[in-house]
């Protein structure tokens, strides 16, 4: 019979507090251990939550969740909080559909309180929640744990800076343990280096004036001479003066994995009055090897073996954004002006080996998304042909830069929107399912979206031959798998494709979903239906020759794409053709059919369950066509299955997508 583990005996924070400190340090080993296997099965963050086990539990420890509120940065280090509050059973489903989600969310237990999944808000919410308290005159705790990656983002320091004038009690806990996605860079990166070196710190300035007066004879004359100088104690004793003068009280730098140590500072913590930085150095990827030797590759990684830590076997496919990385390459090899600028996602956005390659004309600016685009603005306004690459869900930080510093200038940024579309386990916030609904109202930018792999090759030499803002967008994973031309080569600006002929519907399908038309297209073969298929390429601006030649002859046409319909591609369908057709009389007016997101945030699960469960894959589309037009299905003959095409059917039943009906 096996041996219950203590982790099997926590059903709720509280129940921590009877646990000896052996107890604890054992219970760290097995949430270690829950981990690793968990992980190792359905992917994650699994360094971020190594490192955080200790903090853990000390933070369930000495504070009362959910009465003491704690706020997690970005929240995928959030693993351990869920494992001590009573979600332990549920743990085998996280990341998994209608499983538990990988980041802090409310609707999953009280003991989130508040949701995130991007980086550097955390201290902003915190201080929201406290300032509430005071408002209403109550009496808890508000914490906020920050990652020194995430304290590179602008929006931190506007908290800590608001907070230190508030004077309000709160806790800020700042984990740092050098490494955010990538390596950290910058000076502040710099300053902790720094502030690492120093001997534990955590004295009050009360403590030290009091260490001063017991020195027999001299300590009052010393701590009178050095009281002539504002604060002066502070810069003689205390290392972390940046978070002393912005009005915090700094307790650091504190080994993060002493358990002991960790539940005495945040006692002492609690006692002081005003906002509070305790200042922890931590070991992303603690306790299991593969993860501490490589820390980058496994804070966000998929399934693994867990003796040797290698991946399982994927598709044998490149990848999109290794595609990506290579066409920047070849291209900055012939153009000395290209640049490369990311925000702390150098490996995720395949810029390494460019990196290696180019190191003067590669930029890391950290979590910084603003400051990257306007940076490449800076960069393009001198005559430089600078390449942001940065997630779709992470662009959404950067509108304003995209809008004003770049697009009404007409500078020549190229935006590489990696992650558009689902992306899928990280759930709601990191869908890559709203960049064309914001970004297709801005004047002077070029959109596109490429069907596979070697079209983005093509897209990219476009986008460098433009004098003027581009965003090119593409997916997560695996391509195609088709061959790449050797020689790159202008797409014609605005310029579809027709990608198959037909007579009885056509299907307008943006970027990849163009292989999931040709699939149904092949099927409805069968039915005796012939479709005809147009990859766009540009959402902006539309081909509307093309677009309208078919429309013209057809009265049925299908809207296909991986994006929220609001403001999507089909929209911008549905407002350019009163334009196409404004002269014209039809005698049998065009029914369009919709077919992309709902108005929802996309919850987590696999990209190929999502689509299944939206109506997005194959059998979806085949059942939304058939149920918008019934009639186009009958009489007709079955026909033979054509050899180059891919096989469908119509025996499903799961949920199709939400569609616009319009006439």
């Amino acid at each position: 019979m096996n041996k219950l583990r203590l982790l099997d005996r926590i059903g709720h924070p509280g129940d921590l507090k009877t646990l000896n400190l052996h107890q604890l340090n054992q219970l760290a080993e097995e949430i270690r251990e829950e981990l690793v296997v968990t992980v190792s099965r359905n992917g994650g963050h699994l360094a971020p939550n190594l490192g955080v086990v200790e903090l853990t539990l000390a933070l369930h420890l000495v504070f009362d969740s959910p009465r003491d509120q704690i706020v997690w940065d970005v929240g995928h280090q959030s693993y351990v909080h869920k494992l001590l509050t009573g979600r332990g059973p549920e743990f085998g489903t996280l990341r998994q559909y209608q499983g538990l989600s990988g980041f802090p969310k409310p609707e999953e237990s009280v003991h989130d309180i508040f949701a995130t999944g991007h980086s550097s808000t955390s201290i902003s919410a915190a201080l929201g929640l406290a300032l509430a308290r005071d408002l209403q005159k109550k009496d808890y705790y508000v914490l906020a744990v920050i990652g020194d990656g995430a304290l590179t983002g602008g929006m931190a320091f506007e908290a800590l800076n608001h907070a230190g004038h508030l004077q309000t009690k709160l806790i800020v806990i700042l984990n740092d343990n050098e490494m955010s996605i990538a390596n950290n860079v910058g000076a502040l990166s710099r300053y902790l280096n720094r502030l690492r070196t120093e001997p534990f710190y955590f004295r009050s300035k009360e403590e030290v004036e009091y260490l001063l007066r017991r020195i027999p004879k001299i300590g009052s004359r010393v701590l009178q001479a050095v009281d002539r100088f504002k604060d002066a104690v502070k810069y003689l004793v205390v290392p972390g003066m940046f978070f002393e003068e912005l009005g915090f009280t700094y307790l650091g730098p504190i080994d993060g994995h002493n358990l002991s140590v960790l539940r005495e500072i945040l006692q002492m913590a609690k006692q002081v009055e005003g906002p509070v930085l305790i200042h922890l150095i931590t070991k992303k990827g603690k306790g299991y090897g593969p993860a501490e030797r490589n820390p980058d590759k496994f804070h966000g990684i998929g399934p693994f073996d867990i003796p040797t830590g290698q991946p399982r076997p994927g598709s044998g496919k490149p990848s999109y954004t290794q595609i990506f990385g290579q066409t920047l390459i070849q291209q900055a090899e012939k153009d000395d002006r290209i640049l490369a600028i990311t925000a702390a996602m150098s490996g995720g956005t395949g810029l390494e080996e460019f990196a290696r390659r180019f190191p003067q004309r590669f930029f890391d600016v950290g979590i910084a998304e603003q400051h990257a685009v306007t940076l490449a603005a800076g960069l393009a306004a001198q005559g430089f042909r600078p390449v942001v690459a940065l997630y779709s869900t992470f662009l959404q930080r950067a509108y304003d830069q995209v809008l004003h510093d770049v697009c009404m200038q007409k500078l020549p940024v190229t935006l590489a929107i990696d992650r558009a579309g689902l992306v899928g386990e990280d759930g709601a916030t990191h869908q890559g399912v709203f960049d064309l609904s914001f970004l297709r109202p801005i004047p002077h930018l070029t959109i596109m979206a490429p069907k596979d792999e070697n079209e983005l090759q093509h897209c990219l030499e476009t986008a460098f031959q433009l004098e003027g803002p581009v965003a090119v967008r593409y997916p997560r994973g695996s391509g195609q798998g088709v061959l790449l031309d050797r020689e790159r080569y202008t797409l014609p600006l605005g310029k579809g494709e027709l990608v198959r002929d037909g007579q009885d519907l056509l299907i307008l399908a943006l970027g990849p979903m163009v292989y999931v038309a040709l699939e149904v297209a092949d099927t409805l073969q069968e039915q005796g239906i012939n479709t005809a298929v147009i990859n766009p390429r540009f959402i902006k601006p539309l081909d509307t020759e093309l677009i309208g030649q078919y429309t013209r002859k057809l009265h049925r046409l299908v809207t296909l794409e991986e994006h929220c319909l609001s403001g999507g591609f089909g929209s911008a369908v549905l407002e350019t053709l009163p334009r196409m057709h404004k002269h014209e009389n039809r005698e049998v007016p065009l029914e369009v059919l919709n077919l992309g997101l709902p108005d929802a945030f996309i919850e987590h699960g696999s990209t190929e369950r999502l689509r299944e469960v939206y109506g997005l894959n194959t059998s979806g589309v085949l059942e939304a066509i058939k149920q918008r037009w019934p009639k186009l299905f009958e009489g007709k003959v079955r026909m033979a299955q054509p050899e180059s095409g891919g096989r469908g059917t119509f025996l499903s039943r799961i949920p199709r997508a939400v569609g616009i009906n319009q006439r």
